[in-house]
């Protein structure tokens, strides 16, 4: 305790430096204390006796420096230097020196104690480093509670010892606390309640500035969503689409969310007005429903059920296949063009998922450009999906199969439209060894989309969407047509093909829309079907030519199955055209009979409502009448009912 405790001294030493400086009341003394006041004030103390009881050391501060010399002090009240003078503690209770049992405390002493010759004594603040002191040398034995309650005082306002000597036998260190609040508390209070009103107006902001950065992300994606769907659709369109147009799309639009089978002549008068290039993509997945509500895919024919994630999972081995083919793809157009970016990106996804999906065909040239044209104007899994359509439901996929058998077919009905529709043009060709093989089979594995401009191609595919795979065989029939006169000029086998090639997809818009007019205006099913059934005719006829011996048939006999042959085939397509009329028929009648019975089943269920409602009034009206006029009444009704019976039991009889 002699370590930490100070001594009476020190306060002698306070009146002094009080006497060379007077502070006004409630002003704090000097952070750091001047040396002259201090060291004159500290020179006039006597030297202190070591050897005396009641002195003791006090802890060395800056407000307090050691002196070099002791002095002594003399006390006023003529105090006993035997009698040790009882030190005040803070927030402590203790009994005064002046043995009258009197209590007092850290906050609370009596005037007498610091009045001097009846002088009242102005109450300083301490400095901050006696206020340390103050908190480690006495520690607190009361409440702060108990202490804020006596005599109305602050517990936290601690003021300076007295510049006054003490009178009587009390101690000198006493301790003030004043009535009044302190303006640092409620300046510290002040402060606190803006520190918590800017801590939440820093919490506020920085929600929402998490929520701006959010909504700018949302609009940067939705920027970059909108600058891709410009790129991609950065082609010329073939064909102006008016606003009314527009709107009757949207309203067909509708029912392909409801899945509404729509009538397919208002389809077709439809899209042969147009369709909006911005719109395009919908529109297609609004056919390819339309298509599925009406015919249905066998079970062995339909695709695998896996989903387009799944897919990109896996590996496939047509990756090198692919990698190669992804800048030959599109090279000018802007969304392909820049090497892995994002349309290359999506086409490999695409042609990889599908490669994986469809093992049989995997992955043949040509397919790259399909699935391009669909992912200009839809997002990846749309493409996917679209592109299961057009392979699966429309059989697309059968002149990407590893035979080609599909693809021979087709270049044989070719030249058998050219030959009964076009002969000058088919004898030409056939003079300068110029085979459909040559100019027509990209056409047909890329949907005429590795030559020609994109709104002719998008048209294109419009048609397909809604017509199937005929619609390729029209087009190219159309092309040639248009072009016959320029294409018999030619007189070589290099200029006709340089010419098919190059000079003949490098139309004009006019042109273009021509050639639209006349497929949707043209009709060969029946003959594409026919050239089909010769195509497997003649495969079989040569395969059993290769096998027979020397001695078969003439020449004659030959021609003359043939021609027999081919006129059975013309009836069975006849007949095959009837049941197909006849299964619409069908169709038409069974969706006539299930309205007929959604009808009757809702009057069944108007009538079970009505015979409830009856029953209950006659539950009600039995409840009201009397038991002898209810009996009366079921017998009535049980004679109703018996009469007929027994008439008709009488009629029966001999």
């Amino acid at each position: 305790m002699r370590g930490r405790l100070g001594s009476v001294d020190s306060f002698e030493r306070s009146n002094s430096l009080a006497s060379e400086k007077d502070y006004s009341p409630g002003d704090s003394p000097p952070g750091t204390p001047p040396a002259s006041p201090l060291s004159s004030a500290w020179q006039t103390f006597p030297e202190e006796d070591s050897d005396s009881p009641q002195f003791r050391r006090r802890a060395h501060t800056f407000s307090h420096p050691p002196s070099s010399t002791k002095r002594k002090l003399n006390l006023q009240d003529g105090r006993a230097q035997g009698v040790r003078s009882p030190l005040l503690r803070q927030s402590s209770s203790e009994q005064c020196s002046d043995g009258e049992g009197r209590k007092r405390t850290s906050s609370t002493c009596s005037n007498e104690s610091l009045s001097v010759g009846g002088t009242s004594v102005t109450p300083r603040r301490i400095s901050w480093r006696q206020r340390i002191f103050l908190r480690v040398a006495s520690p607190m034995n009361k409440s702060p509670s108990a202490m804020q309650q006596q005599d109305g005082l602050d517990r936290n306002e601690l003021l300076p010892l007295s510049p006054l000597s003490p009178t009587m036998e009390e101690e000198p260190l006493v301790i003030f606390l004043s009535g009044e609040d302190d303006p640092e508390k409620i300046e510290e209070r002040k402060k606190s309640k803006e520190l918590r009103s800017l801590w939440r107006k820093a919490i506020h902001q920085q929600i929402l500035l998490l929520r701006m950065e959010k909504e700018n992300q949302k609009l940067e994606a939705s920027r970059d969503e909108l600058q891709s769907r410009k790129v991609k659709l950065d082609y010329e369109e073939v064909g102006a689409c008016q606003k009314e147009v527009l709107i009757t799309w949207d309203k067909k639009l509708l029912n392909c969310r409801a899945k509404i089978r729509c009538d397919m002549e208002d389809i077709h008068t439809l899209l042969k007005e147009g369709v909006p290039k911005s719109r395009r993509g919908e529109i297609w997945q609004f056919l390819a429903l339309q298509y599925r509500l009406r015919h249905r895919l066998p079970n062995k024919q339909q695709p695998p059920d896996i989903s387009y994630k799944e897919l990109l999972k896996q590996l496939t081995a047509q990756q090198h296949a692919i990698l190669v083919d992804l800048g030959r793809t599109f090279p000018t157009h802007p969304y392909f063009s820049v090497q892995l970016g994002p349309g290359q990106l999506s086409l490999f996804n695409l042609l990889k998922a599908y490669s994986l999906l469809d093992k049989e065909v995997g992955y043949c040239q040509g397919i790259s450009f399909v699935a391009g044209v669909l992912l200009l104007h839809m997002s990846e899994e749309q493409a996917f999906e679209m592109l299961k359509f057009l392979m699966y439901d429309l059989g697309f996929r059968k002149q990407y199969r590893p035979d080609m058998m599909s693809l021979q077919i087709q270049m044989y009905q070719l030249s058998r439209l050219l030959h009964d529709y076009h002969r000058d043009l088919y004898n030409h060709l056939e003079e300068n060894e110029i085979s459909p093989s040559l100019y027509a089979a990209p056409w047909f594995l890329t949907l005429f989309a590795s030559q020609f401009s994109l709104g002719f191609v998008a048209r294109v595919f419009d048609i397909i969407f809604l017509q199937g795979t005929e619609v390729i065989f029209k087009v190219a029939l159309s092309l040639l047509s248009s072009q016959e006169t320029l294409i018999m000029e030619c007189e070589s086998f290099e200029n006709i093909v340089e010419f098919l090639k190059s000079t003949l997809p490098d139309m004009n818009t006019s042109e273009m829309e021509k050639i639209i007019t006349q497929v949707f205006e043209m009709d060969i099913s029946k003959q594409l079907h026919a050239y089909e059934v010769e195509y497997h005719v003649l495969q079989d006829e040569l395969q059993e030519s290769s096998y027979a011996c020397e001695d078969s048939e003439p020449l004659e006999k030959l021609e003359r199955a043939n021609s027999q042959l081919k006129r059975q085939n013309m009836d069975l397509l006849e007949k095959l055209q009837v049941a197909h009329a006849k299964i619409q028929a069908l169709e038409s009648n069974l969706e006539n009979i299930l309205t007929r019975e959604a009808k009757m089943k809702s009057l069944i269920r108007t009538l079970e409502q009505e015979k409830m409602a009856y029953q209950k009034t006659v539950e009600q009206i039995r409840k009201l009448l009397p038991a002898d006029a209810v009996a009366n009444c079921e017998l009535l009704l049980r004679d109703l009912s018996c009469n007929p019976n027994n008439k008709a039991k009488i009629g029966s009889k001999p």
